[in-house]
């Protein structure tokens, strides 16, 4: 289908101008798609699921959008509006921090928002917003575009690197039903074998001497490590705020 005939959602009326006064509005939508997702995960998302959480019938649904990708550029762009409020210091390292923690805090609360915001960018109002804010930290830096893009898209591709293991964490611990604690008690079990055997001298320092995996913090704590690492990676090709 050629793109002219299938606008992006943004350019399209909210809804038609015949018929009956909508009950619902694409908030409305979007919410609910959000509410699904959360509970159930993104594959229990349909038009169906969503008619029947606003207690209307699916075709009720195509006076507000036309397809299932449009309901997923909704929800995206309603999640991002949970970051309106967002307050920038003009100080490039503290704020890149705020936006990286903001990042991943909404990720791990809406676990299916990795999978939808790693493609194609989203230009819903709220994400638009978020883009613009974000942008703002180069301000009075001698930087072109695309490399305010390639700060932007290093830090998010580390954001969304350490969420999807946190995730991944997450879903181990759910399908094998031990905790990270039982998890890390049976390994124990193994490292001995690992040790004894020569072969891996590295790694048998890592068993022996590394404390972080075995933190309640472990993941925070990883998280900060990485990000400082990120932020003084993009230190080096950043000059000064003028």
């Amino acid at each position: 289908m050629p793109a002219k005939d299938h606008p992006v959602i943004w350019m399209r009326p909210e809804h038609g101008t015949r018929g009956p006064k909508p009950t619902h509005s694409r908030r409305d939508v979007a919410a609910a798609g959000v509410r699904i997702a959360d509970e159930e995960g993104l594959a229990a998302v349909s038009m169906r699921r969503i008619a029947a959480d606003l207690g209307t019938g699916t075709t009720s649904l195509y006076r507000y959008v036309t397809k299932k990708d449009d309901v997923l550029e909704l929800m995206v762009d309603e999640v991002m509006g949970e970051l309106r409020g967002t307050v920038l210091t003009r100080d490039w390292r503290a704020d890149l921090r705020t936006i990286a923690r903001l990042l991943r805090e909404t990720a791990l609360r809406h676990p299916w928002l990795p999978a939808l915001s790693s493609g194609r960018a989203n230009h819903g109002p709220n994400s638009l917003w978020w883009m613009e804010l974000s942008l703002s930290v180069f301000d009075g830096l001698d930087l072109d575009t695309d490399e305010m893009l390639a700060n932007l898209g290093t830090l998010s591709a580390f954001v969304l690197g350490h969420v999807l293991s946190e995730l991944g964490d997450q879903e181990a611990a759910r399908r094998s039903g031990l905790s990270h604690e039982q998890w890390m008690e049976q390994q124990g079990e193994y490292g001995p074998t690992i040790i004894n055997s020569g072969l891996y001298p590295r790694f048998t320092r890592v068993i022996i001497e590394a404390e972080t995996p075995h933190a309640a913090d472990r993941q925070n704590r990883v998280f900060e490590a990485g990000l400082d690492r990120i932020l003084d990676g993009l230190a080096a090709h950043l000059p000064t705020r003028t």
